[in-house]
Order: C-alpha cells, then sequence, then structure tokens
C-alpha cells in the first residue's frame, strides 16, 4: 500500500521538477568528479614539474601550436617554412643577444634580428653558402652598429670591450643562423621537406623518450654539472624512441631501405642529445635558467631549437650524400 499517496499524486502532477531535480544532482555528481580530476592532474603535473622542471599541461600546448604551424607550412607550402623559420630564428636569436647582457656582452638585437631573418631567404633560393655569406656581413653588420652605441655612450656596459662583442655577435649567428640556415636550405631540396620533417619528428622521439624514460627511470645521472635532470636511463629510452622512428620513416617518408634508420636514428639521438647539452653548457655559463620565458613550459623559443639546430646540419649532409 502507498503509504503517502499526497506525494505520488504531486510527482504525477510535476514530472518535470523530479526531472529538474535528477539534473541537477547529475549535473552536482559531474562536477564533483571533474574538480577530483582536475585536482588529481594538478597534483601529478605539479609532481612532473618538480622532478623534469616542466609544466606539463603548458608545454603540451605549446608543441601542438607549434607543431601544427610546421605541419602546415611544410605539407601544404614550402614557401611557408621560410616564414615560420625566420620568425623562429629571428626570435631565437634575439633570446640569445639579449641572454649575453646578463654575462656583460652587448650584442645590439635590431641588426641581429635583420640579419638571421635575411639568412633564410638567402638559404632557400640561393643556397646554403649564401646564408653562410649572409651571415658573415651580419657579423660586421652587427659589430658597426655596436661601434656606433660605444661612440656615442649608448647602452655601454661597464666592461666595455668591442672585440668581445665581436666575438659574441660571431657566436649568436654561428649557433643560430648559420646552423637554423641548413633546415631552411634542406627544405628547398627536391623532397627536402620530408627529410626536414623526418629528423624534426625523430629529434622529437629523442626528446619524448629521455623524458618519459628518465622520469619513471631515472636514476643515474648523465652530466649532472651541466644539465642535473638528464639520465642515463633517459638516454637509453631516447635511443630506442630514435632508432624506432627512424627506420619507419625510413620506409614510409623518406624512401630509404629500412637498415637507413638504424644510421640516421643514432646519429640524429647523437646531435640531438649534444644540441640540448650544448645549450644547457651556454645558459649555466650566462647565468640564466632558460633563454627566455615566452613559451609556457617550454622556456624561450631557443630552447625548443637546442636540439634541433645541430640535427639539421647533419640531416642537410646525410642528404647531400645519399641523395644527391
Amino acid at each position: 500500500m502507498n503509504e503517502n499517496p499526497n506525494r505520488d499524486e504531486h510527482s504525477r502532477r510535476n514530472p518535470a521538477g523530479e526531472l529538474h531535480a535528477q539534473f541537477r544532482a547529475t549535473r552536482a555528481d559531474f562536477e564533483r568528479q571533474l574538480e577530483a580530476r582536475r585536482m588529481q592532474f594538478e597534483k601529478t603535473n605539479e609532481r612532473i614539474k618538480a622532478k623534469s622542471g616542466r609544466n606539463l599541461l603548458g608545454a603540451i600546448g605549446i608543441g601542438i601550436v607549434l607543431g601544427g604551424l610546421l605541419l602546415l607550412s611544410l605539407l601544404v607550402d614550402k614557401n611557408l617554412f621560410m616564414l615560420f623559420a625566420a620568425v623562429l630564428l629571428g626570435i631565437s636569436a634575439v633570446e640569445l643577444a639579449t641572454a649575453l647582457q646578463a654575462m656583460g656582452r652587448r650584442v645590439p638585437r635590431i641588426p641581429t634580428a635583420i640579419t638571421t631573418v635575411a639568412a633564410v631567404p638567402a638559404a632557400y633560393f640561393f643556397g646554403i653558402f649564401a646564408a653562410l655569406g649572409v651571415a658573415v656581413v651580419g657579423i660586421f653588420f652587427v659589430t658597426a652598429w655596436r661601434l656606433i652605441e660605444i661612440k656615442r655612450g649608448y647602452h655601454a656596459t661597464a666592461d666595455v670591450s668591442l672585440r668581445k662583442d665581436f666575438l659574441a655577435a660571431a657566436f649568436v649567428q654561428a649557433y643560430v643562423t648559420v646552423l637554423g640556415s641548413f633546415a631552411v636550405a634542406l627544405v628547398a631540396k627536391p623532397e627536402g621537406q620530408w627529410w626536414t620533417l623526418a629528423f624534426l619528428i625523430v629529434v622529437v622521439s629523442v626528446d619524448t623518450g629521455a623524458y618519459a624514460s628518465g622520469l619513471n627511470f631515472g636514476k643515474h645521472l648523465m652530466a649532472p654539472k651541466i644539465s642535473p635532470k638528464k639520465t642515463w636511463e633517459g638516454f637509453a629510452g631516447a635511443a630506442l624512441a630514435a632508432i624506432i622512428a627512424a627506420v619507419l620513416l625510413s620506409i614510409f617518408m623518406i624512401g630509404q631501405p629500412w637498415w637507413f634508420g638504424l644510421i640516421l636514428g643514432p646519429i640524429i639521438l647523437v646531435t640531438a642529445t649534444l644540441g640540448d647539452l650544448g645549450e644547457s653548457h651556454i645558459k649555466r655559463t650566462i647565468g640564466v635558467k632558460d633563454m627566455s620565458s615566452w613559451l609556457a613550459g617550454h622556456g624561450g623559443f631557443l630552447d625548443r631549437l637546442d636540439s634541433i639546430l645541430p640535427s639539421a646540419l647533419v640531416t642537410f649532409v646525410i642528404y647531400t650524400l645519399v641523395v644527391h
């Protein structure tokens, strides 16, 4: 027998109200679960950040954006890669020039950016030697600009040395402009966009393999004085990821036999690792943690190019030997 006929009568007369109450209860439960998941993710992100020094969410977001722009520039129209590379390399050169001020060196940023950007179309249309010529001319352009600054007493540091600033300007051009121009010159080659995409995927595989393996199994430090978070376990994971990626890319992307990947993978592994360690050494020498803070979870643009720049050089050489 129904003990509360009035309530049943009310429910029959007000089904919308009962449905609304169920909806509110379901929504409240969903919001509680969502908040629990968010807190769990934040705790995981903080744990990863403490161990690896990265903001996971920011790093993923920036990686997706940059990767999407890269794919667009390579696969839709190779000419777009010039614009992408010019922006990326120009900002990176400015970042390095700015960071060098921390150790008392003054590399004027405007002529530095102009030189780096000018080298990109030179590499694309006229080849790597044209880009080298632009970089050499640019070094003297930057130095002349600095000389004028010194004469006018503008932006003079306590340690005013035109010779040291000249060497600093040469370093910026050699490290960013010249190495970056090899990637641009490679894209301009027949099927060069596929080779560029292939070596970039291997570099990302190295970084991802090292990150995942080091995060989960890392115990033995590789170079604690240079990069205290790099481990040999991470390097082993990077090696495995690099070889697998290179073998697959050799077969399906650049039209080479599978064993070619057994050569390309370890080479990119070495150049990417040395590039990462090299930039870490540069930052420690200068006295900065990151080249800038423009990219959440990544530091600066140059911090994302550290493994790519030397890998672009060796891939260009390999392409030249294998294809032409």
